[in-house]
């Protein structure tokens, strides 16, 4: 004889079983607000059935391939600045894409079509990569301290955009650089001593009103690591007549930017 309470549970297990097959049965808080926290133990917890996942659940979402020979042709220089600028604001949330790296290697070991090219500062707290969410395959990264500009980074700048294809250059400096801290200090140190005096033009490019003119001073600092990326993006269309074509033809963009080390955030130059 059944019992009041082998119904209840009879009706609870009926219950339940209803909720699994519509796919977003989950023990409390509410599926959704689990899963916006991002927090892998929460998101291991959701169907992969339920619609929010792939916005609010990212680490569970299908993994993102690398670009392909047409989908970097349907790249434009705006749409490759829009993607740079929604990874960082992917970083910044802490909802990085979903990539299988191993997969990557595999996928891209034939061939690499990169959508941009970027140079930033050697800087260990700035790995351009990942503040700007990207993978195995989807940018050319030159890195050298200050990134200043050298012939062999312009021309490996040429071979990305010429030859690979891609359809952005992006200089990317950041506050508080040590780089420039020694350029504005005039600090001689072997091979560095040459690299420090590409800066010193841009030193001079910041009014004379900004004082005191050494590294104590975090806002001269910062001003002069602005004025050395525009700097440098004015020498890469000076000093290549193959990049300086490709500009005026709008096969390519330029773009400046400044990332903040104190928040993660890349802001990228209007003009």
């Amino acid at each position: 004889m059944k019992t009041p309470l082998n119904r209840i549970s009879l009706f609870g297990a009926l219950v339940t079983a209803v909720l699994l097959a519509a796919g977003c049965q989950s023990p409390k808080p509410a599926p959704k607000a689990c899963c916006a926290t991002s927090a892998p133990a929460c998101c291991s917890k959701m169907p992969m059935t339920c619609p929010f996942l792939a916005t609010n659940c990212p680490t569970m979402a299908a993994a993102v391939a690398p670009p392909t020979k047409e989908s970097q042709a349907a790249m434009t220089p705006q749409s490759a600045l829009a993607e740079l600028k929604a990874g960082n604001a992917r970083f910044i949330a802490g909802h990085p894409l979903n990539r299988n790296l191993p997969a990557d290697v595999k996928a891209t070991a034939s061939g690499q079509y990169p959508f941009a090219v970027v140079l930033s500062c050697l800087d260990s707290r700035q790995p351009i990569e990942i503040v700007l969410d990207q993978g195995i395959g989807d940018i050319f990264s030159a890195r050298v301290a200050g990134n200043v500009l050298n012939d062999d980074i312009l021309g490996s700048m040429e071979f990305a955009c010429k030859v690979s294809g891609a359809k952005l250059i992006a200089v990317i400096g950041h506050s508080n650089c040590g780089a420039i801290k020694g350029a504005v200090d005039s600090v001689e140190l072997g091979n560095l001593t040459g690299l420090l005096a590409k800066i010193q033009p841009a030193v001079g490019q910041v009014p004379t009103d900004v004082q005191p003119r050494n590294s104590k001073n975090l806002e001269f600092v910062d001003k002069v690591s602005e004025a050395n990326v525009r700097l440098v993006m004015q020498q890469i269309r000076e000093r290549s007549p193959i990049l300086r074509e490709m500009l005026d033809n709008g096969q390519i963009g330029l773009v400046g930017g400044m990332y903040d080390l104190s928040t993660g955030e890349v802001h990228f130059y209007d003009k």
